[in-house]
C-alpha cells in the first residue's frame, strides 16, 4: 500500500469517532449461557440483539473488536430504502412485485428506526441522486418513474448532466451513534455483551472465543465484511472489499441539504450537522484492486477522494479525517440470510447498503433462530433458503 502523505488529517479514525474509545463492553472471561448468541455487534447485530431481548430470549452477543469497529461504524451514514440496486433495476431483475415489497419494508424499518433511535442519529432529510452523464439522467427518468408507479416518493431534481432523483423519505444517520445507543439500551435491558472477542468456533449450541464460550439454543451471525471468512462455505458466494471516505473541516450549513448519490452510486458525500462534509467513492475506478484489502485507507484512492472533492463536489475546506471500511458483496447484490450449519442463522454481505436493510435482515433472523416461522422479509430477501 502507498504510504499516506503528511498532513493534519486523523488517519483511519472515521469522523464518526474512534470506535475503540468509550464505553466498550469486556471481553468474554469463562462460559456464559443464553437462549440466544449474536456474532457481530455492529448495527445489524445490536438490532438481532434487541429482537432477541423483545421476543423474551436471554442473549449474549460477541464481537472481534469494539461496538461498531466494522463498517457500521465506518459507513458513509447514508439512510436510503431499497436495495443495492436502484428500484428500476430491481424490478426488471426480481419482477414489480417483490421489487415493491422490498422497498416498502424497508421503509417500514427506516420509520421503526427513526422511533427507536430520533433525532440527532437519525434525520430524515431526504437523499438526491445526481446524474454524471446524459445517459445516467435518462437512467434517473426510469428509476423516478418507477418508484412513482409504485406507490413511492420521487421528484426530479436539478442537477449538472440533466435531471436527477429526489426521494423525500431517505435520510442520514450516525452510524457509529447508533451502535452505541443500541449497545447501552440492550445492555441496560439485560443482555450480556463481550468485545475483542473474536469466534475461534461456531456451532448452533455453542460459540468460542479465546477466553471463553456461550452456551445456547441457537446462534445468528450478523457479520458483513468478513463474513466469508468467519463462514468459509459462504466464499463462492460472498466477497469483501474495501472501501474509503474522507472527510473536511466545517462548511457553512446547507451547502449540502442532504445525502447525495453521484456517478450511478459510486461516489456518495453528505454534509454533517456541525457543517462538515463526509465523501466517498471511487469504486468504479478502484473496484479490483479493492478487493480482500484490509480497512487502511490507501493513498492513491485518497487521492482521487481529494479531487472529487475539490472538482465535482466543489468544496476547498481542509480534509481531517481519512478512514476505510470493510464491506461484503453478492453477485445478485441481496443480502445472506439463511441456515449455513444446524442452527446458525446468517446475515449479512449486505453490497455496501446496510444501514436499513442490514438491520431488518438481523431482526428476521432473529426471528427464525428463536423457532419462529420465516418472517416476510426472509422470504423475500432468500425465498430459495425459506419457501
Amino acid at each position: 500500500m502507498p504510504p499516506m502523505a503528511a498532513g493534519a488529517a486523523d488517519i483511519g479514525t472515521p469522523v464518526w469517532g474512534d470506535p475503540r474509545a468509550g464505553d466498550n463492553p469486556p471481553a468474554l472471561a469463562g462460559d456464559v449461557t443464553a437462549d440466544l448468541c449474536v456474532v457481530g455487534l455492529g448495527g445489524s447485530g445490536l438490532a438481532a440483539v434487541g429482537a432477541a431481548l423483545e421476543a423474551g430470549a436471554t442473549v449474549a452477543g460477541v464481537d472481534a473488536g469494539p461496538v461498531g469497529g466494522g463498517a457500521a461504524g465506518r459507513n458513509g451514514g447514508f439512510l436510503l430504502a431499497g436495495t443495492a440496486r436502484f428500484h428500476h433495476d430491481a424490478v426488471a431483475t426480481w419482477g414489480r412485485e417483490r421489487a415493491a415489497a422490498l422497498y416498502a419494508a424497508t421503509l417500514a424499518e427506516m420509520d421503526r428506526l427513526e422511533a427507536e433511535l430520533g433525532s440527532p442519529v437519525i434525520r430524515r432529510v431526504g437523499s438526491l441522486r445526481v446524474p454524471a452523464s446524459p445517459a445516467e439522467a435518462e437512467d434517473c427518468a426510469r428509476q423516478r418513474a418507477a418508484l412513482v408507479r409504485d406507490g413511492f416518493a420521487a421528484a426530479p431534481a436539478a442537477g449538472p448532466s440533466g435531471a436527477g432523483v429526489l426521494v423525500p423519505g431517505d435520510g442520514a444517520l450516525d452510524p457509529l451513534a447508533r451502535c452505541r445507543a443500541l449497545a447501552a439500551r440492550v445492555r441496560a435491558a439485560g443482555a450480556h455483551l463481550f468485545t475483542g472477542s473474536p469466534v475461534e468456533a461456531l456451532a448452533g449450541d455453542r460459540v468460542v472465543t479465546p477466553g471463553g464460550a456461550v452456551r445456547c439454543r441457537a446462534v445468528v451471525v450478523a457479520v458483513d465484511g468478513g463474513l466469508e471468512t468467519l463462514l468459509p462455505e459462504l466464499a463462492p458466494r460472498v466477497r469483501s472489499t474495501r472501501l474509503q471516505m474522507l472527510a473536511t473541516a466545517p462548511v457553512a450549513l446547507g451547502t449540502i441539504p442532504r445525502p447525495v448519490y453521484d456517478n450511478w452510486g459510486h461516489d456518495y458525500w453528505q454534509q454533517l450537522p456541525d457543517g462538515r462534509v463526509a465523501l466517498g467513492g471511487g469504486r468504479d475506478r478502484f473496484q479490483e484492486r479493492e478487493w480482500g484489502r484490509p480497512a487502511e485507507p490507501d493513498a492513491d484512492v485518497q487521492a482521487w477522494l481529494d479531487r472529487l472533492l475539490r472538482e465535482r463536489v466543489g468544496i476547498d475546506a481542509p480534509v481531517t479525517h481519512r478512514w476505510a471500511g470493510v464491506v461484503a458483496y453478492t453477485e445478485d447484490r441481496l443480502p445472506v440470510l439463511e441456515e449455513v450449519r444446524p442452527g446458525v442463522i446468517a446475515t449479512g454481505a449486505l453490497s455496501g447498503h446496510g444501514n436499513v436493510l442490514g438491520s431488518a435482515a438481523a431482526r428476521a433472523a432473529t426471528a427464525i433462530a428463536l423457532g419462529g416461522p420465516p418472517p416476510p422479509l426472509a422470504r423475500l430477501l432468500r425465498p430459495e433458503a425459506w419457501d
